[in-house]
């Protein structure tokens, strides 16, 4: 026979029924401003949708007919929808870890209990974060996996892979032959990447740049380096999104100093 102390079980019990979660500040709703499928902005203040790795605005995926498609402007045109002009609000939990000038945020429709991360990651247009709070979108991400959902109907590497160049990085997806990876590698990484809508900042990988602690460096239409700098590994909407992205302005793009 086991004998257990009332006082302790109950302890245990809370303690296991207990998730982990950051700690969290509430913010109040408000319109929001979607900057790509994985940040909004609120006011003066840019939040990256904590747990999950969306698709940059110029990410390229292929399609389940082998078509190559801009998925990254789709991802962020489904949260556009998705949100529907409704109010927003945050729940600040810091500071975004990649990019000071931004914050890690809960967010969610007013009125609505699922988050925007959980809902994109449902339809298919993100990823769950490996090694985020509580991997909590696991089960989410292998529904839309099962479903062909979103990115998933096709092939297409993690957006984190694409962030970084990384061109070997694992094709993902329900429509990747083992036969085709070679095509399917210079499809989601051309070499002309296309521009996309009003998204005109050119960005390149330098190996100079790592001095900045940097990957590379973006040029404005002003800078004397933009006319003749063909073939952007990168397309950024602005200098915040390049300098997220961890970009440095090309040097020749400074003003003038004074005489």
């Amino acid at each position: 026979m086991r004998f257990r102390n009332p006082v302790i079980t109950t302890l245990l019990l809370t303690c296991l029924s207990a998730s982990p979660v950051p700690s969290a500040t509430a913010g109040p709703a408000v319109t929001a401003v979607i900057k790509d499928a994985g940040t909004v902005q609120l006011g003066n203040t840019t939040y990256r949708l904590d747990g999950i790795d969306a698709p940059a605005v110029d990410q390229l995926c292929i399609d389940e007919h082998a078509d190559v498609w801009s998925c990254g402007m789709e991802a962020r045109d489904q949260l556009t929808k998705l949100i529907d002009g409704k109010p927003v609000h945050c729940d600040d939990i810091g500071l975004d870890p990649s990019f000071k000038k931004r914050r890690l945020g809960v967010c969610k429709i007013e009125g609505d209990p699922t988050s925007l991360s959980q809902v994109l990651v449902q339809k298919g247009y993100a990823l769950n974060l490996e090694g985020s709070a509580t991997g909590r979108f696991k089960p989410d991400e292998a529904t839309a996996k099962d479903n062909r959902a979103g990115l998933w109907k096709g092939c297409f590497v993690a957006p984190r892979d694409f962030r970084t160049d990384r061109k070997d990085g694992a094709l993902l997806g329900n429509a990747c032959p083992a036969n085709r990876d070679t095509q399917i590698r210079d499809a989601l990484f051309p070499a002309d990447l296309p521009m996309p809508a009003s998204c005109n900042i050119k960005g390149k990988y330098a190996v100079r740049a790592r001095v900045t602690g940097n990957i590379g460096i973006y040029h404005l239409q002003a800078c004397r380096s933009y006319p003749g700098l063909g073939n952007p590994d990168r397309w950024f909407c602005s200098e915040e999104d390049a300098q997220a992205a961890g970009f440095r302005r090309a040097y020749n793009c400074r003003p003038p100093k004074n005489k």
